[in-house]
């Protein structure tokens, strides 16, 4: 199964569950959402009408938790610790994850010394392991260690949620996609147009062409003909002409009297 396809499941999974509950039994689901290895998606989540049922009561730091899953980094969360919810190792470990798909998609090659601040680890041995054990292995980054120039190249990173103040860009941004591929296909249609007509005035040209030549394989096929003809009679006459000479030209033989 790929990781497109097992999120949508989990996603599906999740949403149900918040969606059946609340109070309590709903923080625990947000807890098990924010803690599962295989999860990195949290909008559909958070968009559950139970979810914004927390506002205003004592769980609203919950909502508030799953927001920072959606959007945040880790060092966002270091900024805001003191009014949201302890984590425990698991949701540190996904909340660091979701950081480098967050660097990730602005700039393709990100600094060592960048991560190690972003992510809080001290060396650069830490750095490369949760690179390749946590995000490479896992599937939602692929790229370069590269330790002679103390970077990691992005070739892939998966994709996060979109903060609701991005949407207007993302709409922008399709729409423009969609007008370029509009003109696109205008364009590729007209150059169709263009190449069917070719062809057509290319065919009757060599249909023409060809009856041309078929015309002058005749007219020469004809001449040819009265000239073999013409050619054959004056053979026969300067044969006939030739058979008397060498009958005029032969010695002619003596009688003689028979005794």
């Amino acid at each position: 199964m790929d990781i497109e396809q097992k999120q949508a499941e989990l996603i599906d999974y999740f949403v149900k569950q918040a969606a059946s509950l609340k109070g309590s039994p709903l923080v625990d689901v947000i807890v098990e959402a924010t803690s599962h290895p295989s999860l990195f998606a949290f909008s559909e989540i958070l968009s559950v009408p139970t979810i914004f049922e927390l506002e205003g009561t004592g769980y609203i730091k919950y909502r508030e938790l799953l927001q920072m899953y959606a959007y945040g980094t880790w060092s966002e969360y270091k900024s805001d610790a003191h009014r949201l919810p302890q984590l425990v190792p698991d949701q540190i470990l996904k909340l660091k994850q979701l950081t480098v798909l967050t660097l990730a998609e602005t700039n393709k090659v990100l600094s060592y010394d960048t991560l190690m601040q972003e992510l809080d680890v001290t060396n650069v041995r830490e750095l490369e392991d949760f690179l390749i054990n946590c995000c490479m292995y896992v599937g939602i980054v692929r790229g370069k260690l590269d330790q002679l120039r103390r970077c990691f190249e992005v070739q892939f990173a998966a994709g996060r949620d979109l903060r609701p103040e991005q949407l207007s860009n993302m709409i922008g941004t399709l729409a423009n996609w969609l007008s370029t591929s509009d003109n696109l296909l205008v364009s590729i249609q007209e150059k169709i147009k263009w190449a069917d007509s070719m062809n057509e005035i290319d065919k009757n040209h060599r249909k023409e062409v060809e009856e041309r030549v078929e015309e002058v394989k005749k007219a020469l096929s004809a001449k040819a003909g009265i000239d073999i003809r013409g050619h054959e009679e004056i053979f026969s006459e300067l044969g006939g002409v030739m058979d008397y000479e060498e009958d005029r030209s032969r010695p002619k033989r003596r009688r003689h009297p028979v005794g």
